[in-house]
């Protein structure tokens, strides 16, 4: 099993996908675990996830997408979305405009780190329209898309991308 630094070491964004592998039941409940035991304000977990898997569903989340037309070939897309009413009930307009939209990040995140663990591979997708996505996966209204994975087995082993050095990033106090 790798360590939890190998599995971020080996997160890159993954658009082509092995058609015929389909994702085992067991590997997606497990991320799907890992996703809702992220950290979330007042333990409230402030988000839903939908497991899109239909075609004609990840069809119209291509259009949604601006034509990113790697989320209709990967076998299952996890759309993110915050529900700011649960969070505004406990933290009021904190709440609803931070808090919940943290909450489902923080989950996309680990759901997105669980992915690289369980050998598959995803990329995370935050530019849509979010009424477009609302309406191709009939969400309530009071729900917000956030961010989009795509997963599945690889067909491809992207090069690692540059990242900016600590220096660059971090200040020390």
């Amino acid at each position: 099993m790798w360590d939890f630094f190998e599995t971020v070491r080996h997160r890159h964004s993954v658009r082509k996908y092995q058609p015929d592998m389909r994702i085992e039941s067991e590997k997606l409940h497990a991320i799907l675990e890992m996703a809702c035991a992220a950290p979330s304000a007042g333990d409230l977990q402030a988000y839903r996830i939908i497991v899109v898997s239909d075609p004609d569903e990840r069809q119209a989340l291509v259009h949604a997408t601006h034509e990113q037309t790697f989320i209709a070939e990967a076998p299952i897309c996890l759309v993110f979305c915050a529900d700011p009413a649960r969070s505004a009930a406990a933290f009021g307009e904190r709440g609803a405009k931070l808090y919940a939209l943290q909450d489902a990040t923080i989950a996309a995140a680990y759901a997105q780190l669980a992915i690289v663990a369980a050998g598959m591979g995803s990329t995370w997708v935050g530019y849509f329209e979010e009424d477009q996505v609302r309406g191709a996966l009939g969400l309530d209204s009071g729900l917000m898309p956030l961010a989009l994975l795509s997963l599945g087995y690889p067909a491809e082993l992207p090069e690692s991308s540059s990242r900016r050095r600590l220096d660059e990033v971090v200040v020390w106090r």
